[in-house]
């Protein structure tokens, strides 16, 4: 029996230093976690980039460089941000801004493109640095930005359904086989339905040959680094206006406000918005040479690596936000290769998965678009302009649509003033 001051014979646990396989362990789920969100960015709102480049008629080279960008940028802000603040900052690319520029830059030469990413990565840091970042989401209504999100997206949900009818043989079989799948996985297991999605896609692709347009041609990928590739910016005031102001808006209404929020509904309320921003904008400015569209905060799969699924106490989170960026720079150093994978996979496949990941971004854009009362009208004209796809006067839908919007709502705002008087 141990008395008062007699030494016992096992040391308190809170005072045995965990080894490394006990570290390992404990910081395995956040390892995890940073994985899975990595892994949804690149099976997702990757393949809009293909879109993207495809529509543009880019060169492999070019679209390797894309993709390099924004996995290194991505990474790099990530992994910095996660060590020197010691919250999980999870970022990703603009993909809003990826399916605004599916159709963009079919109109748009890519030399006037690099000046519009230049312009919109610029505006994002200027904005991040001034701390003006709250007070400018302030003077568009909420309601707006939604409805032009949901705008740019609604096109990519209905292909989903649009790839049923290709021609290309077992193209329909595989859009009904995916999209059940989706439902099956999706009501087991959320975060993962996805990639398990794709991943049935690409087996019943190869394996049965559904949906392939290349006749059973084989496919080789060589595993190796990727050179970037540098394109001198040519800076254009309909490509400023149309691709970079709306690449701008919808980073900060898309992507960053969200990210922003998806950090504060886990408890981080602290987190520096402003460097944060300011962080994004200014790793967007130095690889939009290389094709870098824009990086910012990521929202959806950074609600993965800031709640309870990554770390029991919030305080280690943070290493999901290292492993998440680790990632990102490791797949997109061989960005060539990923590459030249994808873009052998079938377009039905390529598309459904794109569409069935945006689901959730459409609903809840929808959602939020009808959320007040008041603004539903200039709400829906801002979704219908944007989903309509028109081109005006060398502007897009994206930029009418919050134009016509806001226009709408100043208007129907005085109307209701005077008529309550």
């Amino acid at each position: 029996m141990n008395t008062p001051h007699s030494t016992p014979l096992l040391a308190p646990v809170n005072t045995i230093k965990p080894g490394f396989a006990a570290t390992a362990a404990d910081f395995f789920p956040a390892v995890l976690a940073g994985l899975i969100a990595v892994l949804i960015s690149y099976a997702g709102p990757m393949l809009l980039i293909l879109q993207a480049a495809q529509s543009a008629k880019l060169t492999t080279a070019q679209t390797s460089s894309w993709i390099w960008a924004i996995s290194i940028g991505s990474g790099l802000v990530g992994v910095w941000m996660s060590w020197r603040h010691k919250i999980p900052v999870i970022c990703a690319w603009n993909t809003p801004g990826a399916a605004l520029l599916v159709t963009g830059l079919a109109t748009v030469p890519y030399h006037q493109a690099i000046g519009a990413y230049l312009v919109a990565a610029a505006a994002i840091w200027l904005i991040g640095i001034t701390g003006i970042f709250e007070k400018l989401m302030a003077k568009i209504p909420k309601s707006l930005c939604a409805a032009m999100l949901a705008g740019i997206l609604f096109r990519f949900g209905v292909d989903v359904f649009a790839n049923a009818s290709s021609d290309v043989a077992g193209a329909p079989w595989l859009v009904t086989a995916m999209f059940v799948a989706y439902l099956i996985f999706k009501r087991r297991s959320a975060r993962y339905a996805i990639v398990l999605t794709l991943l049935c896609g690409v087996l019943l692709w190869s394996v049965l040959g559904w949906g392939d347009s290349n006749q059973g041609q084989s496919i080789a990928v060589q595993l190796g680094l990727t050179m970037p590739a540098w394109t001198a910016p040519e800076f254009s005031l309909s490509a400023i206006i149309s691709l970079g102001l709306p690449l701008a808006l919808l980073c900060l209404t898309g992507q960053q406000v969200p990210g922003v929020a998806v950090m504060r509904a886990a408890g981080y309320d602290q987190a520096p918005t402003s460097k944060l921003v300011s962080a994004t904008g200014f790793v967007s400015i130095l690889l939009a040479p290389f094709g870098s569209h824009g990086v910012n905060l990521a929202a959806i799969t950074a609600a993965i690596c800031t709640g309870p699924e990554a770390h029991q106490q919030p305080e280690k989170r943070w290493v999901a936000g290292i492993a998440c960026g680790g990632f990102y720079l490791l797949i997109g150093s061989f960005a060539g290769s990923l590459t030249a994978l994808f873009l052998h996979l079938p377009h039905a496949l390529v598309t459904t998965v794109a569409g069935l990941a945006l689901l959730g971004a459409i609903q809840n854009g929808l959602v939020n678009a009808m959320q007040e009362a008041s603004e539903r009208e200039a709400a829906l004209i801002t979704f219908i302009v944007t989903a309509s796809n028109i081109s005006l006067l060398g502007l897009g839908s994206a930029c009418w649509g919050i134009v016509l919007g806001v226009i709408s709502y100043y208007l129907l705002r005085v109307k209701s003033k005077v008529t309550s008087k």
